[in-house]
């Protein structure tokens, strides 16, 4: 079995090589993922200018794009033998609720299925422990499961891990997304010509955080599972819309 491992915290991020250590066994890894640090990509793809590839030890590959970069090139082109898994992660932070709008990890996952193939976006909810072995346990354990039981073709299971060491995490449960609250205020300061110069601000706490959530999961020390859809249609609104554009008709 061919696997793609890739990311969005560049390919020297811990979280990525304690993945490649956990699936080893496995099949056939190749890391292709992003040169440096590009959290916050979502779906970019790269289109203005040509995208480079360079190996950095056999079977890693660095690219000077984003990381639906990596995996598009990587499964369309790239890489001459088909792939048969991706994976994402671990990325270096939670990915709960509307960070998945933002998420270069997730997004990574999203690009996999857009191209007909299994995925997972893993991401640890780091606080001071840094439990990335741990994470890719429970990472390895939720591939296991895929393989011999897959999920429908439509989605993607979003993975958050609590930072935990393994025998401290009391379980894997199946989530919704929460919500967060507004992040905070842009920071301001000055370069040395006195120009301003903006860094975004924190984001915000959990807001929809109650039980069946992914904050409330993580926040009571379990793994939470939460299975994302490509659509983003919300169905259930159409027919309003319809009624809504009546209106309007000439």
């Amino acid at each position: 079995m061919n696997i793609l491992l890739s990311n969005d915290d560049g390919v020297s991020a811990p979280g990525l090589k304690a993945l490649a250590r956990a699936m080893a066994s496995l099949g056939t890894l190749t890391v292709v993922a992003p040169d440096r640090n590009r959290s916050g990509a979502s779906n970019s793809l790269t289109l203005e200018h040509p995208v480079r590839i360079h190996p950095v030890e056999p079977g890693w590959f660095a690219v000077t794009g984003t990381p639906t970069d990596c995996v598009h090139l990587a499964v369309s082109g790239f890489l001459t033998e088909p792939q048969h898994l991706v994976l994402s992660g671990i990325n270096d932070g939670a990915n709960l609720g509307d960070d998945v709008l933002y998420s270069g990890t997730v997004a990574a996952a999203i690009e996999a299925r857009h191209l007909g193939l299994p995925t997972l976006a893993l991401s640890l909810c780091v606080e001071s422990g840094r439990h990335f072995d741990a994470a890719a346990r429970i990472a390895r354990e939720l591939v296991d499961g895929l393989l011999a039981r897959p999920m429908p073709e439509a989605l993607i299971l979003n993975v958050n891990i609590p930072d935990l060491p393994y025998e401290a995490i009391k379980g894997i449960q199946a989530t919704r997304l929460g919500a967060r609250h507004r992040a905070d205020r842009v920071v301001e300061i000055s370069d040395p010509r006195g120009r301003p110069l903006y860094w975004v601000g924190a984001v915000g706490g959990g807001a929809d955080a109650g039980p069946g959530t992914d904050f409330h999961a993580i926040e009571h020390g379990y793994v939470s599972v939460t299975p994302l859809s490509i659509d983003m249609t919300q169905h259930s609104a159409v027919g309003g819309v319809a009624d809504w554009l009546a209106l309007f008709r000439r």
